[in-house]
């Protein structure tokens, strides 16, 4: 991690924050089509029981990430507080950044990708592949584009 990036206790918390929720979600089905989250189930249901990983940066030009959800929290071996702040293209290992780099290009672009695989880095160092994954801008009830949002439905070590 880099010691200049903000501090998790100076952001808001977005764990179980209904606005946030609804802006992953909302954004999720105008712009994928499909609902994030099984009818029924709320904010604290996606951050503590949820069994896929979501995890979103801010829009900064060097975005950070904002919320991890526990499973991704679980993947990428970062606590809440290591999370929130963290520079997203660390979740990279840096000849990976490239590609990664592409997607997030394609889905600015393109408002969604669907069906995208990567390697990624956990904290401790293990390479990961994710797979299954949807990247998606969030954008907001009145269209502004938020940040960028994903998920995926497994991962594999390699």
């Amino acid at each position: 991690m880099e010691a200049s990036r903000p501090s998790a206790r100076s952001a808001p918390d977005l764990r179980t924050d209904r606005d946030y929720f609804a802006l992953l979600t909302g954004s999720h089905a105008r712009v994928v089509g499909t609902p994030l989250v099984p009818e029924g189930r709320d904010a604290a249901w996606l951050y503590e029981e949820a069994p896929y990983p979501v995890l979103a940066h801010d829009g900064a030009a060097d975005p950070c990430f904002v919320y991890a959800n526990r499973a991704a929290q679980t993947c990428f071996e970062y606590g809440w507080d290591e999370f929130v702040g963290l520079p997203s293209r660390l979740s990279a290992e840096a000849p990976e950044r490239a590609d990664r780099q592409r997607l997030l290009d394609a889905v600015t672009r393109d408002g969604f990708i669907r069906d995208y695989r990567g390697i990624r880095i956990a904290k401790s160092g293990r390479r990961f592949w994710i797979e299954n994954g949807t990247v998606w801008n969030l954008v907001d009830a009145s269209g502004v584009v938020r940040g960028q949002a994903a998920t995926f439905s497994g991962w594999t070590d390699i």
